[in-house]
C-alpha cells in the first residue's frame, strides 16, 4: 500500500522553506547566542569561534529573512556598529530552540548533565516544549499526532506514461 502522503506535493512545504533559513548549524548557533543575550558580532565570534565570514553571512541572511534586525550602537571613541536583535518572527523560534535543547539534553548531554536550563522568569521552574492541540489537550505524545493535508496542500502532479 502506498503512503497517502505520496499524493501530495511538497513544492510549497513550509518545513522545507523554514529549513532553507534554519537548516545550517551555524545559523542555529547564532540564534542560540541571541536568545542568550549575545547581540554583538565580536561577542558572538569570541564565544562561538564561528569564522568571521560565516558569521557575517549568517547574520545577513537572518536579517534579510526578517528573523533579526540591526540596531546601531557606538562605544565611546569607536565607530558605529550594529547589534543583532530578534524580531517577532525571531522570537517565534524560541519553542524550536527549547525543543532542540531538550532533545540534546536527553540524548547528547555529558555525564554531568546538560549545560543549560530554560526556566520560567516568574517562578523559576524549568520550561519544556510540549505538543498541544487547539481543543486544549496538552502534552500530547508524538505517536498520537498524524499529519494530514492542510488548507494550502496541493495534489502532486502524476506524470502520465
Amino acid at each position: 500500500m502506498r503512503p497517502a502522503a505520496l499524493e501530495w506535493s511538497v513544492e510549497n512545504c513550509t518545513i522545507g522553506r523554514a529549513m532553507a533559513i534554519l537548516g545550517e548549524r551555524w545559523t542555529v548557533v547564532v540564534l542560540r547566542e541571541v536568545f542568550n543575550g549575545i547581540f554583538r558580532f565580536d561577542d558572538m565570534r569570541e564565544r562561538t569561534g564561528i569564522p568571521r565570514q560565516v558569521l557575517t553571512n549568517r547574520l545577513g541572511m537572518l536579517v534579510r529573512n526578517g528573523v533579526l534586525r540591526r540596531v546601531p550602537y557606538r562605544e565611546p571613541g569607536a565607530r558605529a556598529r550594529d547589534e543583532y536583535r530578534l524580531t517577532e518572527k525571531g522570537f517565534d523560534l524560541y519553542p524550536l530552540l527549547v525543543a532542540v535543547r531538550e532533545w540534546g539534553d536527553r540524548y547528547l548531554a555529558d555525564p554531568g548533565g546538560p549545560p543549560l536550563a530554560t526556566v520560567h522568569h516568574d517562578c523559576g521552574a524549568e520550561v519544556h516544549a510540549v505538543l498541544v492541540c487547539e481543543a486544549g489537550h496538552t502534552e500530547i505524545p508524538p505517536r498520537d499526532v498524524r499529519p494530514q493535508p492542510g488548507p494550502g496542500a496541493r495534489r502532486r502532479a502524476v506524470p502520465t506514461p
